[in-house]
């Protein structure tokens, strides 16, 4: 029997929440926010009910009622002030407010979605996830995000200007689907050096980041009804795009050790890839072991299946040098090794990479000239250039020294300001630290949260399994020092207050 939508009645708006569909409930929450605020039901400066009233109306978590607001906090819908709770912002964000408002449809809005595919309507119910924001600015302590302001922007102007002048004429006109072959081989350089991946450039795909590298992999190597394990938790955006091309997605947990091999084993035994992140899991940044190393390669030579290697954040090491990766230790095949410049560099360079066997290169040639063709030539020229030049050795060392002090910094700021409230452990790889709030705390630590403006993710929020989970992510690699010790006493200040 469904379980029964939850209702309350404002004096303004009535929120109905439907736990029976794939959208989270946060989501559905912040959406009928946002849309009573677009409506004029919730007008500026009017006070929303408090996450702790909100919940148990509503019967839900407050971290839940917690996240919806910060998002809205972000997107200038609310602003949350200690000591007087939490308001529909005065000024709210000027492009919503000064587009023209649409005529009424001619045909229901309901019956226009039904023209969508099945695989449309899926897209569809995430366009709402937190990652599509348009851009908006980061605040401490948004995970996923490099030191921009320490990243080399005079030497990359310089290689720019000089490839502009010097671009190879046919470059002008086409390139490799592969990718441009310099940059290829600069990136099977780099990784055989840096990351003991065995490769040559024929079996380097140039690709528009991860998420593409996912799509590809999950269009070329999977078929409709297959199976993939996927860490628990995990990059949860991996599981739409698995979903999309027909797959079932089994959640595999994840131990101090890394994914629990024995426990896929017995969930589906015949999967036909495993989706691992063995340098630097995402997102509790445990390190695979040898053994389970060992473990997930001899099951995918006895299945017959692959392993999707993302070697997310495995450059930043502060305890001894970086580890080889796990396509190192693959003899027969098995795995699919994928790397991204946009976490090492800055985000909107959207190149990306994957090392695939050698025999498999002429169908990922196909694919991505099906799609789209190739990525830009300049960009992957200019970046070729600073491989080559030494200036991508030079940034990763610097930004490992950086990031190992910033970390540094969040962790004492938040012993300093946030003391028996979060436990916050260092850690020895990665670009981000989790976060477990306390439980007698947990309440009130979310509240002050949104209001000192502190963003952080939900670690619940990588889980494909729904359950409560008080963990937070924060990240520190993008933020500097002063601005990561007054993000913390904020929040410690606000916590005081409130309580």
């Amino acid at each position: 029997m469904a379980t029964p939508s939850r209702a309350l009645r404002f004096d303004l708006d009535t929120l109905v929440l439907d736990p029976d569909t794939a959208t989270p409930i946060y989501r559905q929450l912040q959406d009928q926010l946002r849309r009573a605020i677009l409506d004029g039901l919730l007008r500026p400066g009017e006070r929303v009910p408090s996450t702790r009233r909100l919940a148990g109306t509503l019967g839900i978590g407050r971290i839940t009622v917690a996240a919806a607001y910060e998002q809205l906090a972000a997107e200038g819908y609310l602003a949350a002030a200690v000591g007087s709770g939490t308001r529909v912002s005065q000024i709210l964000p000027e492009r919503l407010l000064n587009a023209p408002r649409p005529r009424p449809a001619a045909v229901p809005v309901a019956d226009r979605r039904s023209g969508l595919s099945a695989r449309g309507k899926t897209i569809a119910t995430y366009a709402r996830w937190p990652n599509l924001d348009g851009g908006r600015p980061p605040r401490p302590f948004r995970p996923h995000l490099p030191a921009l302001d320490a990243f080399p922007r005079d030497v990359w102007e310089r290689l720019t200007t000089r490839r502009q002048r010097r671009l190879p004429r046919d470059l002008m006109h086409r390139d490799d689907p592969l990718g441009y072959r310099p940059l290829r081989e600069a990136i099977a350089g780099y990784l055989g050096a840096s990351r003991g991946v065995r490769c040559t450039p024929d079996e380097v795909v140039v690709t528009a980041g991860a998420q593409q590298g996912i799509d590809l992999i999950a269009r070329l190597l999977l078929d409709p009804g297959d199976a993939v394990w996927l860490e628990e938790p995990g990059y949860l955006p991996a599981k739409p795009v698995f979903e999309m091309a027909g797959v079932e997605v089994v959640p595999v947990p994840v131990d101090a050790d890394g994914l629990d091999v024995a426990a896929g084993q017995r969930l589906r035994p015949k999967a036909r890839l495993a989706y691992v992140t063995p340098s630097c899991q995402w997102p509790l940044g445990v390190t695979m072991t040898l053994s389970r190393r060992l473990e997930l390669l001899a099951w995918a030579d006895r299945v017959g299946g692959w392993v999707l290697e993302d070697d997310y954040a495995g450059e930043f090491r502060y305890a001894g040098r970086p580890l080889p990766a796990l396509q190192g230790l693959d003899r027969n095949g098995r795995v699919v090794y994928m790397g991204t410049f946009s976490k090492v560099l800055f985000p909107a360079l959207r190149l990306g990479y994957l090392v695939v066997p050698a025999d498999l290169t002429p169908a990922f040639l196909a694919a991505r000239w099906l799609t789209d063709r190739h990525s830009p030539p300049l960009i992957q020229a200019v970046l070729a250039d600073f491989i080559d030049g030494g200036h991508f050795s030079r940034h990763l060392r610097r930004m490992r020294t950086l990031y190992a002090e910033r970390q540094a910094v969040v962790v004492a700021a938040a012993k300093a300001e946030l003391a028996g409230a979060i436990d916050l452990s260092p850690a020895d790889v990665g670009m981000h630290l989790v976060a477990r709030l306390v439980d007698s705390a947990e309440e009130s630590v979310m509240d002050a949260a949104v209001a000192a403006g502190i963003e952080s993710h939900a670690l619940s929020g990588y889980k494909a399994t729904p359950g409560p989970d008080s963990r937070r992510i924060l990240g520190y690699a993008a933020y500097p020092p002063k601005a990561a010790r007054q993000a913390m006493k904020a929040w410690g200040r606000a916590l005081q207050e409130g309580q």
